[in-house]
């Protein structure tokens, strides 16, 4: 049976660096475990991989960040807390939470895996929530909080200023009608990948137009990248994408 290489030393020193603090060093290790590396070391099966802590992080987090919104603009409607919610909880700063703690070097993946793994691969921001996921069951809530505080909540100044909160389908849509009288259309292209880190990838069209294409860990996440790309072009007010379409 494959020894891991992966001992006590080596998580509490990724312990210490983090400033995490765990006193039960397992939850680390699960928090830090990808499915994937369970296949080439099957005595840590015991320790097991990081999908039921990125499910419970998912929760907490999308709690916490509804909690501080609410109270953080007293003023804001549902629809706009939504928006700002989600700007806050998407891959994208999940990704940038993960790239600040150095986790591309801290996961423990397959070799394969491990070989071509950037900090765009959506397994670095589950990687994330998991690691919320077993601070939340260490040290409780108030942990997360500061933890949240601290790699998130840091991030709204420019989210804010950038205006880059709305629900880019929902804005692409408004601005579609309003230009154009159209409203978008959404088409899946391609999968791959395995089930636990598929990845979709969706074309977005007007009329018989394709404007962008996106690709994403869910078809609603390929969607909104693919959103996001359509409003970069709109904006290039002599783009020959948008000429061919009559208003």
């Amino acid at each position: 049976m494959k020894v891991t290489p992966f001992d006590d030393n080596y998580f509490q020193k990724i312990n210490k660096k983090l400033s995490f603090n765990f006193s039960r060093l397992n939850l680390l290790k699960r928090a830090l475990t990808h499915r994937s590396y369970l296949n080439e070391n099957p005595k840590w099966k015991e320790i097991g991989h990081n999908e039921r802590l990125e499910f419970l992080g998912d929760a907490v987090l999308g709690f916490l960040v509804a909690e501080y919104l609410y109270k953080r603009f007293p003023q804001l409607p549902e629809g706009e807390l939504s928006f700002l919610k989600s700007a806050l909880t998407n891959e994208k700063i999940l990704l940038e939470v993960a790239k600040e703690l150095n986790l591309k070097d801290l996961v423990l993946i397959s070799k394969g895996e491990k070989e071509k793994i950037t900090y765009n691969d959506s397994l670095l921001a589950d990687t994330v929530e998991a690691l919320i996921g077993a601070l939340y069951l260490e040290k409780g809530i108030k942990a997360v909080r500061n933890f949240i505080k601290k790699y998130i909540f840091s991030k709204l100044r420019k989210i804010l200023k950038e205006q880059k909160y709305r629900d880019p389908k929902s804005l692409f849509q408004e601005k579609t009608q309003m230009i154009f009288k159209l409203l978008p259309t959404y088409k899946l292209i391609e999968s791959w990948g395995p089930q636990h880190q598929k990845k979709f990838k969706v074309a977005l069209y007007l009329k018989d137009q394709m404007i962008s294409e996106g690709v994403g860990s869910s078809l609603k996440e390929a969607e909104e990248r693919a959103a996001e790309k359509a409003l970069e072009i709109l904006e290039k007010n002599n783009s020959y994408v948008f000429k061919k379409i009559n208003p």
